[in-house]
């Protein structure tokens, strides 16, 4: 009984108002059921740089997303047909040509239901990952995600689905109430080898405190996917929509051909 009363009086500061999670765009990217194979090393580059952007801060000595741009190293290995570890090192020059490090992720994906190579079908998992960044990138520091992975696909089609729900789990900010951010893929093959179609990506605020319209960060992005082995990248523009959004947005994901440096 004595438990249940202390946990009923933490309960209002566990289900706080999350902190700002900041400006840092690691990867913008929607997951799907893509999987190195067993024993299999990967390593994609992710690139992204405002235009025009948010040049406010949410929060005190906050570096914002305006006129800078974002390197991210993604690191990956194929544990199992249906597990792949990842690492991630997230740089980034500020608006005002200052380089910063910002800080490193370590993650698991876990696709259990793959689409069929040949004749599509659907595919779901999951991916859990934890950061640790630079105050000046997010209020709390320290963050637990869990993606979800779901979508379908066949030769002509991909559509993939990614709700993700991020607990602050930094010291000064431990909050049991996640932030709540959802993404959607809808590409349509133009020749082979070459996809197109858009990316959406839209941060709800705290699941027991959604935040209005204009508090949220909405984007669409028109986007195009390359997969002409060596040559494997994404590429998109993005436009943000609410008053939190970055205005224009440009972003890339290069598939680096480790198979081919490793046989060197």
């Amino acid at each position: 009984m004595k438990c249940c009363t202390t946990f009923l009086a933490l309960l209002p500061l566990l289900l706080r108002s999350a902190p700002c999670n900041g400006a840092n765009q690691d990867e913008i990217q929607v997951y799907d059921d893509s999987i190195n194979k067993p024993g299999e090393f990967g390593l994609e580059i992710h690139l992204n740089t405002t235009a025009e952007g948010r040049d406010f801060a949410n929060y005190p000595d906050e570096i914002t997303n305006d006129h800078g741009f974002r390197y991210t190293y993604e690191f990956s290995f194929g544990i199992t047909k249906e597990i792949e570890a990842g690492l991630y090192a997230d740089t980034q020059t500020d608006g005002s040509g200052t380089f910063y490090f910002v800080g490193e992720k370590v993650r698991v994906k876990w696709i259990p239901l793959k689409a069929d190579e040949k004749d599509g079908g659907f595919f779901a998992g999951m991916n859990w990952e934890y950061s640790t960044v630079g105050y000046r990138f997010s209020e709390s520091p320290e963050v637990l995600e869990l993606r979800g992975i779901m979508g379908w696909r066949n030769e002509d089609w991909l559509f993939a689905v990614n709700p993700v729900w991020d607990w602050n789990v930094s010291p000064n900010f431990f909050s049991i109430d996640p932030e709540f951010t959802a993404s959607f893929k809808l590409t349509h093959k133009v020749v082979e080898g070459l996809f197109a179609g858009i990316e959406y990506y839209g941060d709800l605020g705290a699941v027991a405190h959604i935040a209005p319209l204009e508090q949220e960060d909405q984007r669409l992005y028109a986007v195009v996917d390359v997969d002409m082995k060596p040559y494997v990248f994404n590429f998109g523009v993005g436009y943000g929509f609410t008053r939190q959004a970055d205005a224009w947005t440009i972003k890339a994901i290069i598939e680096v051909p480790t198979e081919e440096i490793l046989k060197h």
